[in-house]
């Protein structure tokens, strides 16, 4: 096992870079070593054995073992590096963060199906229940902290949990066109612009989100090939850097490789 933590992650990980933003806060983030998975490719062996068969990720490999789950790893990393905890210290305080990071899992969940669906009737179902987590996220925040601009005085736990998601949904924006309404979502619309701009969360910016995640929005996620394709948007080369960007229009087809600056 090695000296120093190793997190295992694929490229563009939300579940890793809420690792990154919490070490960046904590001013830690040379406290463990990251290294990316490349999911285009096969797992190597190596990794299944630590992973126990699983493909997820991220895992954190400690001298002590492995720890899988980014929220189990985002909390003891927050336990064991820098100074201070992220996390609340007041019990009830923590408790109402935790009331919060909970229903993450469903905004995560609800924004994923959205970029994945393909049938173009469905569209305005999957924007419903996207608008429906971001009202739940407004009443929450209206409930604990109104005239606020994070759920507590400054970017916490909780922040740092969603803030992954809320760049990862710039996907949405590029690819379903989708925006909260100017009316009914103030609340969580100075929160999400707040954590968007924070200074610890600058790990990826948009156009390489939409550049890697184009696979996504065309139905094959994790690396799957899109059919008529040789090549994942989610390759290492070339770099996102050097491709045009993805055509936004997800409903008329897939882009080529080449169109796509992905042929050789």
């Amino acid at each position: 096992m090695p000296d120093m933590p190793v997190v295992y992650h694929i490229p563009v990980c939300p579940f890793s870079q809420r690792l990154e933003i919490l070490l960046s806060l904590k001013g830690a983030v040379d406290a463990v070593k990251f290294r990316v998975v490349d999911i285009t490719r096969p797992r190597d062996p190596a990794l299944l054995e630590l992973t126990r068969g699983s493909t997820a990720l991220p895992i954190l490999v400690t001298n002590k073992g492995v720890l899988k789950e980014s929220l189990v790893i985002l909390d003891y990393l927050d336990a064991r590096s820098g100074h201070g905890k992220i996390a609340r210290a007041d019990p009830y305080e923590h408790a109402v963060e935790a009331m919060l990071i909970a229903m993450e899992g469903d905004f995560t969940g609800a924004g994923y199906r959205y970029v994945l669906n393909q049938d173009e009737a469905r569209r305005s179902a999957f924007s419903d229940a996207m608008l429906a987590q971001y009202q739940r996220l407004d009443d929450f925040l209206v409930w604990q902290n109104p005239e606020g601009t994070f759920l507590f005085e400054q970017f916490g736990l909780a922040e740092a949990v969603f803030t992954p998601m809320f760049m990862r949904f710039w996907f949405l924006d590029y690819y379903e066109g989708f925006d909260l309404p100017e009316s009914g979502f103030a609340r969580v619309r100075r929160w999400r612009d707040a954590c968007l701009a924070h200074p610890a969360a600058q790990q990826v910016n948009k156009e390489q989100v939409i550049k890697l995640y184009y696979d996504y929005a065309m139905g094959a996620g994790n690396g799957a090939l899109v059919p008529g394709r040789t090549v994942s948007s989610f390759t290492f080369e070339p770099a996102w850097q050097q491709r045009p960007w993805p055509p936004p229009q997800k409903y008329s087809g897939t882009a080529t490789d080449a169109q796509l600056g992905l042929a050789g």
